[in-house]
């Protein structure tokens, strides 16, 4: 059910440039804040829908168009040409707009603020744990681009998700991470790349609602008790 979210608009910490967000409230007792982050795709249907499934949840979600410098309002498809566009504008923006861009859907919440994020979303949720203030917890699925933060700590906690089957993320990589950061929880399933997305191919339901329950789970130990709680 859709809670009738609405375009704000936000100024990046990173250098004031001026970009805009979907934002949608909770309809009953809030839980905290969440910073949604988008796939390649930008701020789609898809993400608006999952946005609203959080407000469900009681969270008051921000997401940001992190493109915007790139391309106004870009949003894609998964037809060839639109993938394309959507790689070359994520390889485009740099981690450092990105936690600026981030920092500042954080500060215009309340907190406890969470975040969470998929596939580019995913690495770009790792980079916000790990360089943005007031950050409570994390959740990371299928972040491809972590390798190359890696040498960067979450100062959060966090949670990844991978499929086991993802061909675009080999196990080694996920290994790799898993090792260099023993702490962090690395979840596995039996799914491949984007499998939380209703909208792709490999979509796994199974794996989609425990990816979900642990996200939920992690907030809720990271504060995000609710009203009264």
């Amino acid at each position: 059910m859709s809670r009738a979210g609405e375009r704000i608009r936000l100024e990046s910490r990173a250098d004031g440039f001026s970009f805009d967000a979907y934002h949608v409230k909770p309809g009953d007792a809030r839980r905290g804040g969440l910073v949604l982050i988008q796939e390649i795709f930008g701020v789609t249907d898809h993400i608006r829908e999952v946005a609203d499934g959080f407000a469900e949840d009681g969270y008051e979600v921000i997401a940001p168009a992190f493109f915007d410098r790139q391309q106004r309002g870009f949003e894609a498809s998964y037809a060839p040409d639109d993938m394309a566009r959507a790689v070359a504008l994520s390889q485009a923006a740099p981690w450092n707009e990105v936690a600026g861009d981030a920092q500042s859907a954080i500060d215009a919440l309340s907190g406890p603020v969470f975040v969470a994020g998929f596939c580019w979303g995913g690495a770009a949720s790792w980079a916000v744990a790990a360089r943005c203030e007031g950050v409570a917890a994390a959740s990371c699925f299928y972040g491809r681009r972590i390798s190359e933060l890696i040498d960067e700590t979450p100062r959060c906690p966090t949670i990844l998700h991978f499929g086991k089957t993802d061909a675009s993320i080999p196990l080694e990589q996920v290994e790799e991470i898993r090792a260099r950061h023993p702490d962090i929880p690395v979840h596995l399933y039996d799914a491949g790349h984007g499998f939380a997305s209703d909208r792709r191919k490999d979509y796994h339901p199974d794996a989609a609602r425990l990816a979900r329950l642990r996200t939920l789970q992690l907030f809720t130990r990271s504060g995000g008790r609710g009203e009264g709680a």
